[in-house]
C-alpha cells in the first residue's frame, strides 16, 4: 500500500544497518506465496504499538517506538535472527487514512512478560499480547506498496473461490521495504500480505 512506505523508516538506524544483515534475508525462502496459499500458522506473541491517523504521518513514531522497546528487552533475540515487523490494520481500507488504525508489531519470545520503562509519545500506546492465527491465506507481493492492489483482490478472489471467508484484519510482513538493506528501490520491496480465513459453511 503506497500509506506504508514510511513505516520502516526508523528500522535502517536501529537495525538494519548492521554489516551482519545488510545483504537482506533470503527471499528464495518465500518464492512459494508468488501463488496464494492457505496454510495454518501458529499463534505468536507480540510487541505491538498502536497508533490512530494517517500511517504517513504516525507511522514512523509508531515504529521508533517499537523497535526501541525491543531492543531493550533481553530475552528478544537480534540481528540476523529477528524478525520481520509486521503491521495490522483492524479498519476497511477504503476508511479514510485519518481515521486508521495502524497495529505496528514485532514478534516477540513466550519469555518476555512486561514492557521496558518508556515514555511514549502521546498516541501511541505499547503492549505485548497473543496474535490468534490458525489458518491464513496469504501471497507474497513483489514491488511498490502503490501496485499491492491488484495482488490483494487477487488473494482476496482465491479466498472466495475456495470457499472461505475473512475473519481477521488485513496483514502485512515487510521482509525487505523502505532503505531497509542498501540501496532503496521500490521495485524490489517484498511484502507477504496475509489474512485470517475460515472455511464458509
Amino acid at each position: 500500500m503506497k500509506v506504508v512506505q514510511i513505516l520502516i523508516v526508523l528500522i535502517v538506524v536501529s537495525v538494519f544497518s548492521m554489516p551482519s544483515i545488510a545483504q537482506g534475508p533470503d527471499v528464495s525462502q518465500f518464492t512459494h506465496l508468488r501463488e496464494p496459499k492457505i496454510s495454518t500458522k501458529k499463534n505468536q506473541k507480540m510487541l505491538v504499538v498502536e497508533a490512530k491517523g494517517d500511517p504517513n504521518d504516525v507511522g514512523g513514531k509508531a515504529f521508533g517506538l517499537l523497535f526501541q522497546l525491543y531492543y531493550r528487552m533481553p530475552e528478544t533475540p537480534k540481528g540476523p535472527m529477528q524478525s520481520a515487523p509486521i503491521a495490522r490494520w483492524p479498519v476497511p481500507l477504503d476508511t479514510p487514512k485519518s481515521e486508521w488504525v495502524g497495529l505496528y508489531a514485532l514478534p516477540i519470545p513466550e519469555a518476555v512478560i512486561e514492557l521496558p520503562q518508556h515514555q511514549a509519545h502521546e498516541g501511541l500506546k505499547a503492549s505485548l499480547t497473543t496474535w490468534e492465527y490458525g489458518e491464513v491465506a496469504e501471497i507474497l507481493h513483489i514491488g511498490p506498496y502503490n501496485k499491492e492492489e491488484p495482488i490483494i483482490k487477487r488473494l482476496m478472489d482465491f479466498i472466495k473461490e475456495r470457499r472461505y471467508k475473512i475473519i481477521g484484519a488485513h496483514e502485512e510482513e515487510y521482509i525487505i521495504g523502505p532503505s531497509m538493506y542498501g540501496k532503496d528501490d521500490p521495485e524490489k520491496y517484498v511484502t507477504i500480505i496475509r489474512y485470517r480465513v475460515q472455511k464458509s459453511q
